[in-house]
């Protein structure tokens, strides 16, 4: 699926900030980011058509983990495939605003899963180390420090090209409060200045089901 990158900074796409975060633990902080209504999306002036891959595969690794993202040709495109538009239990919440940004939600008003794709010129990433500068995505859209957000990150893994296997690399955030519960993955992919991130967001239900629903039928897409 066709869909344009963000040229915006990436920090304008979390639009309500941490409020004393040395006073707070980072789950607590992370937690007071998100919103309660319609996810943030960012603007930008200048969005940039992408072609669809011809043999995706071409040129590009056979897995994304983090040491395999560095072999990356600097010209390839990052983006996310993306199922949901086209399956019953989702709707569109948020459509594609053109600036790499959009939310699917389920139909039952349960989750909703926030997509982004763009360049990453706002991160203050670390060339050459995916792992690190997936963190500092996940730090400039909390507004926190990476080393902050390293401490309390795991790993976690995308669809690659297809769904049903596990060969894209992430950093992820989770907590909960009282019966809502959210996902946040990021992954930058530093050999071509391209990030995406996830943010699932679901009251009641079972957060890690659906997150595992919508990686396999969102994944990551490289050529």
């Amino acid at each position: 699926m066709n869909r344009s990158a963000a040229t915006s900074p990436l920090a304008r796409t979390v639009t309500v900030a941490c409020v004393g975060a040395l006073a707070l633990t980072l789950s607590g902080c992370v937690y007071s980011a998100i919103p309660a209504d319609e996810a943030p999306r960012p603007s930008s002036s200048a969005p940039q058509e992408t072609a669809e891959p011809e043999g995706a595969e071409s040129g590009v690794p056979s897995a994304l983990t983090f040491d395999a993202g560095t072999a990356l040709p600097a010209s390839a495109y990052i983006e996310w495939g993306d199922s949901l538009m086209a399956d019953d239990g989702w709707e569109i919440t948020s459509p594609d605003d053109g600036n790499g940004s959009w939310t699917h939600g389920t139909v039952d008003g349960t989750c909703t899963a926030q997509f982004w794709q763009g360049f990453t010129g706002d991160v203050d990433t670390v060339p050459g180390d995916d792992s690190a500068s997936s963190d500092a995505i996940l730090a400039t859209l909390l507004q926190t420090d990476p080393a902050t957000v390293t401490a309390h990150a795991s790993d976690g893994t995308f669809s690659y090209q297809v769904g049903g296997n596990a060969d894209v690399d992430h950093r992820r955030l989770a907590s909960g409060q009282d019966d809502r519960n959210w996902i946040m993955a990021a992954r930058a992919f530093t050999a071509t200045g391209i990030g995406v991130y996830l943010l699932l967001d679901c009251t009641g239900g079972d957060v890690e089901a659906v997150f595992a629903e919508v990686v396999d039928k969102n994944p990551i897409i490289a050529y």
